[in-house]
């Protein structure tokens, strides 16, 4: 499984459906379908194999939640109100034994006991030292290039590349960042879904002499202004389950521990589960 990743959608003579084609991360993911499920789920099994994937994801809603069970699926995670308010559900399969075993799991869930016993947070005015706050612009793709190289050896998405970043603004991601004499020295985005209203935030990255300040957590509160100015309410993120400072960010900005996705993605320096958050920006906290 080589190349790029890439969306298409398919159409067969009774179904559609749109499918991410992710070969850096060995799998497939199926985003959305409609019409007959069982020709849906025999496509998808017909990618993932001719890709050589290790692992398949697909998007459910509630009522086809048996049907991937039927096929030898697994559910992992919900995430509430996905689809327009409507609930999805994340349904795997693996196809290579390795990538089907969770090393961490245990601890991890131990790592989650410890945060649920964090206070949650109430939002206060925090200061960032005189660093700069604001919505990023074109011009500073390479400025976010050099902070995703400097943070992450291994990402699954090529942040790397600032050709990349010019892609994503150019597909409607928000980036916000804090600046300090003209770097970038921590960023995060909103990658925001403008058919079913929801938006994940994702690319958290501070450098190492700048970490225990709290500036993630500013960021993601300027995203989700940002998201509500524009009508988006279902906020959701997938964090590293063995990081024990985003897990907690989350947790005390009032997100909901949804599931985790094992093996999920390369990141930082190997493959690693991933936990699912969520938030509904709608309601009071």
């Amino acid at each position: 499984m080589t190349g790029e990743a890439i969306t298409k959608v398919m159409n067969g003579d009774s179904f559609i459906l749109e499918v991410y084609l992710d070969p850096f991360n060995k799998r497939v993911r199926i985003d959305d379908f409609r019409g007959n499920v069982e020709r849906v789920i025999q496509t998808a099994e017909i990618l993932a194999k001719n890709n050589q994937a290790e692992k398949l994801i697909c998007k459910v809603r509630y009522e086809h939640f048996s049907d991937f069970l039927v096929h030898g699926f697994c559910c992992e995670a919900k995430l509430d109100g996905y689809f327009s308010g409507s609930d999805a559900y994340f349904f795997s399969k693996y196809y290579q034994s390795d990538r089907l075993i969770n090393k961490f799991g245990i601890s991890e869930d131990q790592m989650m006991n410890n945060i649920y016993l964090l206070q949650r947070e109430v939002k206060e005015n925090r200061t960032i030292n005189g660093n700069v706050i604001r919505k990023a612009e074109k011009n500073d793709v390479i400025k976010l290039a050099e902070l995703y190289k400097a943070v992450f050896p291994v990402y699954p998405t090529p942040l790397h590349d600032p050709d990349y970043i010019v892609k994503t603004f150019k597909e409607g991601t928000i980036y916000f960042v804090i600046e300090q004499d003209d770097v970038i020295v921590s960023a995060a985005s909103a990658e925001v879904n403008n058919i079913y209203k929801n938006a994940e935030l994702t690319d958290c990255a501070t450098l190492a002499n700048f970490r225990k300040h709290g500036f993630v957590k500013l960021l993601l509160q300027k995203l989700e202004e940002e998201l509500i100015r524009k009508g988006i309410f279902c906020v959701y993120s997938l964090a590293r389950a063995q990081s024990f400072g985003m897990n907690a960010a989350f947790y005390q900005l009032g997100y909901q521990y949804r599931g985790r996705l094992p093996n999920n993605c390369f990141i930082y320096d190997k493959l690693e589960n991933m936990n699912l958050w969520i938030k509904n920006l709608s309601k009071p906290e």
